[in-house]
């Protein structure tokens, strides 16, 4: 049994910015041996108290911060969250791809001094014996960029493990599946039970993720709007309640289907065809997309759903294949994001601040991009755009000046997905939409597209998460291996018969 003494505890934790208070008294206790969500809205607050907790952040007068029973001084000095066991995953990872393996998991003690003289095959031998502890098969010399996605993920987590050092108290993860593929989570989780199974340490996971959190936490605390809610034991939980704790009412109506109740669109006409793609990762698919209709696309990573929409948008060159837009055929192979354009074929890629924006400028300067090859705009006219757009999606500050990077993930993707949809466009490609975004934003990007369903213009959306797929989609296709393999509509159509779909075959794919 765990001590009932717990491992960290925070008691009146307020934090203002000039005249914004961003957290209210907010009081965290977490006990070691636990798995311990923290959730809430974009905005809510949670990002400030992590900082807090770095060091980042220092506390309005009041807050008490205690660890293991004794009483830490307030603000945490630059760093100092190491003297006190706790260490950080955070959900860009902060590893450097040019770097090795071994080098990335030995860059802390590097950076803060601790070791000015390292014996690299030392290094490397202690690297691989981690890694076989915990079942991964990564070369300890092997440059991080050559890694997928999961192996990233798993060597962050790790090396925030290792430097926990004997102390051993928090390990923050603070989003870490988000650009993670849906098997990939299940060694993750398997690295975080690994990690509270001695009743040492404990794990603070942040996610929108409500299945992850249901699954995988013990108990739950519910930040709103910079106030905590309280927190509960996960297993006293539904994905209903833990909604309304969230936004602070129900949201029966947050995930309609987009386009209404199930249609049959074998009968109307073809707004765009695919036909023979061929990717690196994609073998001669093709399939049709009707006026508002909304197709999916799902599968296990490498499976090649998710090659499909860079390949037509022209973000990542096809090796073969045609798409027909309103009569206007083009060969995939030549197809530019210019071409795509013009065709009103628009795309939100995965990663909206690499690929979907310049973070640096301010949300008028991104959201009326689209304008700036109509003609000349006088920049008072763009502003008004912008004030305009962010009015009509939700984009919280409404200040169209404030630098887009400085925005939450849910409100970045709001404002994403308004450029775009702003051009009225005829085909619309969306890679994991709602992926890092809150339970509310969710809820405003379902009813932006359907308001573009409904125009009559067709969506295809790549994602692994199935549940979104079922309420987002008219049609969802489901790949293996590069091929199109089954799809799934009408009453197949639900979060239990895609993922059964998409582990059935992953078995299949086993046994063979």
């Amino acid at each position: 049994m765990n001590s009932p003494d717990p491992i960290v505890n925070i008691v009146g934790l307020s934090k203002t910015f000039g005249e914004h208070t961003v957290l209210k008294q907010v009081g965290l206790t977490i006990h070691a041996g636990k798995v311990h969500g923290l959730l809430g809205e974009n905005g809510s607050g949670k990002s400030t108290l992590i900082k807090v907790l770095a060091g980042f952040h220092a506390p309005d007068p009041g807050a008490a911060l205690q660890i293991r029973g004794r009483d830490v001084p307030l603000p945490v000095p630059a760093g100092g969250f190491r003297d006190l066991g706790i260490s950080f995953v955070h959900q860009d990872l902060a590893l450097v791809p040019d770097l090795s393996v071994v080098e990335n998991l030995r860059v802390g003690p590097v950076v803060a001094g601790s070791k000015p003289w390292i014996s690299w095959r030392r290094e490397k031998r202690t690297a691989r014996a981690l890694f076989e502890r915990f079942g991964l098969h990564l070369d300890p010399e092997a440059p991080v960029s050559s890694l997928d996605e999961t192996e990233r993920a798993l060597l962050a987590i790790l090396r925030a493990t290792e430097e926990l050092g004997e102390r051993r108290t928090l390990l923050v993860l603070d989003e870490p599946t988000v650009f993670l593929p849906r098997e990939g989570t299940d060694l993750l989780f398997a690295v975080v039970r690994e990690i509270v199974a001695d009743e040492k340490a404990a794990v603070l996971f942040v996610s929108h993720d409500l299945d992850e959190v249901l699954d995988h936490t013990d108990r739950v605390t519910v930040l709103r709007d910079g106030v905590s809610q309280g927190t509960r034991r996960t297993r006293d939980l539904t994905a209903t309640s833990l909604i309304d704790l969230i936004v602070g009412r129900s949201l029966d109506s947050a995930d309609p289907r987009v386009a209404g109740p199930a249609r049959d669109f074998e009968e109307a006409p073809v707004l765009a065809r695919v036909e023979d793609l061929e990717t690196a990762t994609v073998d001669g698919v093709g399939f049709d997309v009707r006026p508002g209709e909304v197709v999916g696309l799902t599968g296990i990573a490498g499976s090649g759903y998710d090659d499909v929409l860079p390949a037509l948008y022209g973000a990542r060159q096809a090796r073969g294949g045609r798409l027909t837009v309103g009569g206007d055929s083009v060969p995939l192979p030549t197809m530019t994001p210019i071409d795509a354009l013009a065709r009103k074929v628009v795309y939100v890629p995965p990663d909206r601040k690499v690929e979907g924006s310049a973070p640096e400028l301010t949300v008028a300067e991104n959201v009326t991009l689209p304008l700036l090859g109509t003609g000349f705009v006088k920049p008072r006219a763009l502003t008004d755009i912008a004030t305009a757009l962010a009015e009509h999606c939700d984009v919280r500050p409404r200040d169209p000046q404030a630098v887009y990077g400085s925005l939450s993930g849910g409100n970045q993707q709001k404002a994403l997905l308004g450029k775009w949809l702003q051009t009225d466009p005829v085909l619309v490609l969306l890679a994991e939409p709602t992926q890092g975004v809150d339970i509310g934003a969710r809820a405003r990007i379902f009813e932006m597209l359907r308001e573009t369903a409904r125009r009559g213009a067709g969506i295809v959306v790549a994602s692994s998460d199935y549940e979104q797929l079922s309420v987002l989609c008219d049609r969802v296709l489901v790949f293996s291996r590069g091929h199109v393999v089954a799809e799934l509509t009408g009453d197949n159509l639900s979060k239990h018969h895609i993922s059964d779909s998409v582990l059935g075959l992953t078995r299949q794919e086993v046994s063979a």
